[in-house]
């Protein structure tokens, strides 16, 4: 869950039983620019509500314009499950993390249908699953109750767990080696402040790396450098960035910095900041390069997280508006001018993208 929406999780509980079910529609669908070149669609993850049960995954069909509200529960005649955190495709399959269910929803990356569902307890207990990623046929995925699991995406099984830090959060690949941010946001005040770094061949936690106070986002770039976001303690320690040498597993730099996730795509990293945009961060000089992203004036209300689309360069900002009512994402050209927008769920945080 992200941290922004504790602010709003007492007026979830009591808007619960007000919102709306969910449908097929165009409305809301600003047809003027519609992508081309080989992308069929996007889907567009929200995490609905706290303890509601209400996350949801929409698709718009870029040819036929057509918007499914949900379509994890068109297709498969259930809902996804309470507080989906993370989603990617791996080759035909997409994979949906879903937080608080403890599950990890594998679909068919085209229609959504579901193959499989990973049950991610322990003796009946939920392990919190949060972020995941891919290498080598196998995929990542880090959960609240201190461990990464390995499975493997043939045949869908778990197959060993390895310990790290308290509450780990957004992990990255590079090097034969896996990075996890150990936030321990669920032990507050006593927050982790470390980076566990895990061989991938021997599956072990080989080392350490201390930052600041509470790291929830951890980024890699094209020159082997990884970026981690730490919180603080939402007050007298502030947030900050730190950069780490994947070759040497070193601390290169870190400095007070916002932000509440960073996507990167080649030099460019694009950080939401809450009530005052889209930083835009230049990796390679490590300079940041504008406050906002945005250039037309367009209004992203909440900006709750951003996607790119690496073929077209076109930035999909999504906006959780009051984190209680539906949001929307809107997209960008890569230069800050709006093309289109498109209504989503309630918290959407991720876009990902199908080809034809």
């Amino acid at each position: 869950m992200n941290f922004l929406k504790l602010r709003a999780l007492f007026l979830s509980l009591l808007l619960l039983g007000t919102l709306a079910s969910c449908h097929d529609s165009k409305e809301d669908v600003d047809p003027e620019v519609i992508p081309t070149v080989e992308r069929k669609g996007m889907y567009i993850l929200s995490e609905g509500l706290f303890n509601a049960n209400n996350s949801a995954l929409t698709y718009y069909d870029y040819e036929t314009q057509n918007l499914v509200d949900d379509q994890f529960k068109t297709q498969n005649e259930r809902g996804l499950g309470d507080t989906a955190n993370d989603i990617e495709i791996y080759g035909s399959k997409m994979y949906i993390v879903v937080n608080v269910s403890s599950t990890v929803e594998v679909v068919d990356a085209k229609t959504a249908k579901s193959i499989k569902q990973i049950d991610m307890k322990d003796n009946g207990v939920g392990r919190q699953p949060r972020f995941i990623e891919f290498y080598k046929n196998k995929a990542y995925i880090s959960s609240f109750d201190g461990t990464i699991a390995v499975m493997d995406t043939a045949t869908l099984e778990i197959e060993k767990f390895v310990k790290v830090g308290k509450n780990p959060e957004q992990l990255a690949i590079i090097n034969d080696k896996i990075y996890v941010a150990n936030s321990g946001g669920l032990d507050y005040p006593n927050y982790d402040k470390t980076v566990s770094v895990v061989d991938i061949n021997t599956f072990t936690e080989i080392k350490k790396i201390e930052v600041e106070i509470n790291p929830r986002i951890v980024s890699k770039d094209q020159y082997g450098n990884i970026y981690v976001i730490s919180t603080g303690d939402y007050g007298k320690i502030k947030p900050s960035l730190a950069v780490i040498d994947s070759k040497t597993d070193v601390l290169k730099s870190q400095e007070l910095f916002e932000g509440g996730s960073m996507t990167i795509q080649g030099d460019i990293a694009y950080i939401p900041v809450y009530g005052k945009g889209i930083k835009v961060y230049n990796v390679k000089t490590k300079q940041v390069e504008r406050e906002n992203f945005i250039t037309d004036g367009t209004i992203i209300k909440t900006p709750y997280g951003v996607s790119v689309d690496p073929i077209t360069e076109d930035v999909f900002i999504t906006d959780a508006k009051n984190y209680v009512t539906k949001g929307d994402v809107t997209c960008f050209d890569k230069n800050g001018v709006k093309k289109y927008s498109i209504p989503a769920g309630i918290n959407p945080s991720h876009v990902v993208f199908i080809n034809k």
